[in-house]
């Protein structure tokens, strides 16, 4: 088994998801009602967080994903004692008895998650030192973790590269920071507030990430006691506290799932009900999603999404920052603009490889083509380094079935959908790392009236 083979295998059997490969028989619409939980891009830092306090805290809706089940387990080895809670979703984590942890126990439970680094900031805190193991290039890349490292350097930390890893250290605490980010990343703004909260002094970080994401992270920690304002112009001050407490939290909705599902209605030409779907945070995605020609009703519990007949419309669609269009959605919106009449234009600016996905579809009868320029309004930051971050996809085609291997999460939602769409048998391989991001998705294509059968 190659290494993607044995990564998916790993995530499905966190979860209890037993099998390797999933077999659709496409060209039904999906019809019914699902239901979601919180994001996880919050759920898991939200979990970090925790370690900050000196109270327990109870995090609600909490999704079965492999990605929370790697979180749990690096909490657990740092001594965070982690409890279901008495209703489906909810987890209690207890900080009181944290402690250093064996690198190698961190990598054994880390896998090739990049949410070790966010660890650092709360665990100096804590400790006055924290270790990682020699997560190197070939997982998370020097740039990220160099970035990381920097933030933490400019708080005070001590940085001591090991044979076997990462030391730190803060003999003298950590004290606040001016941070300025070139581009709005999500991953360092969460390290910046992870850090920032407990800092002697105030911090403040300039440009930005504001996702719903990161507010409700901050939500988080001004429940604990943090002091957080944020600027119109993507300033986040921080001034810091002596001491935090435990929270007690419902997590956001998880709106890239949400999307995702509306994204495979469209597809298949059927009619979804996403329960836990809001319409705040869906603005973007929902503008997008009617002018393609889709439809929507938006209700107190939910959001339905569903395909009203005739032609779908292309469109031009350039990913960006929130409040834009997030990566994350364009990649199973792709499938539905395959199916568009006429040519849609889908420009990456976020990240730089991830039309990767596009081949099986191409392999499927979807005729779209990526090129290394700017296909946008404006030129982007990957233009004129050769990197392919913008599509052309002219449609409408029928898809016809195929053996697909998953490639990353969104790209493996995205074929999911491909092989419900197509004509004929398609059999997706590697199914264990949609588990990363998306609960119960075996159970919710049943509930959707998916044809499909599990293959071990």
């Amino acid at each position: 088994m190659n290494t993607l083979g044995q990564d998916a295998k790993n995530h499905g059997t966190a979860v209890g998801l037993n099998v390797d490969k999933i077999t659709i028989n496409g060209g039904k619409p999906l019809v019914g009602r699902i239901e979601l939980k919180g994001a996880k891009n919050l759920v898991t830092k939200a979990m970090v967080a925790a370690i900050l306090g000196d109270t327990p805290s109870v995090l609600k809706d909490v999704p079965n994903i492999s990605d929370v089940r790697i979180v749990r387990g690096l909490l657990e080895v740092h001594g965070v004692t982690v409890t279901d809670g008495p209703v489906e979703g909810e987890l209690i984590l207890d900080p009181s008895a944290v402690e250093t942890a064996h690198m190698a126990d961190i990598d054994a439970h880390a896998g090739s998650s990049r949410i070790p680094i966010l660890f650092c900031g709360p665990l100096l805190h804590r400790l006055g030192e924290a270790f990682i193991p020699d997560l190197g290039g070939c997982r998370i890349g020097d740039r990220p973790i160099n970035f990381h490292l920097e933030v933490l350097r400019n708080f005070g930390a001590i940085v001591e590269k090991l044979p076997s890893g990462i030391r730190m250290s803060a003999p003298n605490g950590l004290h606040g920071a001016k941070v300025s980010l070139d581009y709005p990343s999500v991953g360092a703004t969460e390290q910046v507030l992870l850090t920032a909260v407990l800092a002697d002094g105030i911090t403040e970080l300039s440009g930005a990430a504001i996702e719903p994401e990161i507010m409700d992270l901050i939500n988080i920690l001004q429940k604990m006691g943090a002091i957080i304002t944020v600027d119109t112009d993507r300033v986040i001050r921080i001034e810091g506290v002596d001491k935090l407490d435990g929270y007690t939290h419902r997590a956001l909705f998880d709106r890239n799932e949400a999307a995702s599902w509306a994204a495979a209605a469209l597809a298949t030409e059927g009619d979804i009900f996403v329960g836990g779907a809001r319409q705040a945070e869906m603005l973007t995605f929902l503008n997008v999603f009617r002018k393609v020609g889709g439809d929507f009703d938006i209700a107190e519990d939910g959001i339905r999404f569903f395909h009203p007949g005739g032609d779908l419309k292309p469109v031009i669609i350039e990913t960006d920052v929130h409040p834009g269009f997030m990566t994350d959605w364009q990649q199973p919106l792709v499938v539905a603009l395959s199916k568009a009449k006429g040519v849609s234009i889908v420009h990456e600016t976020v990240y730089e490889q991830r039309f990767g996905f596009v081949d099986a579809l191409v392999e499927m009868g979807a005729s779209i083509e990526v090129h290394k320029e700017c296909l946008g309004s404006a030129a982007c930051r990957f233009g004129q380094r050769n990197f392919k971050h913008s599509a052309v996809i002219s449609g409408p085609s029928r898809l016809t079935g195929a053996d697909i291997e998953v490639p990353d999460l969104r790209g493996g939602f995205s074929h999911l959908i491909a092989a419900l769409t197509a004509d004929g048998r398609s059999t997706v391989s590697n199914v264990g790392i949609i588990a990363r991001g998306y609960e119960n998705f075996i159970t919710k294509l049943e509930l959707l009236g998916a044809d499909f059968e599990l293959d071990a």
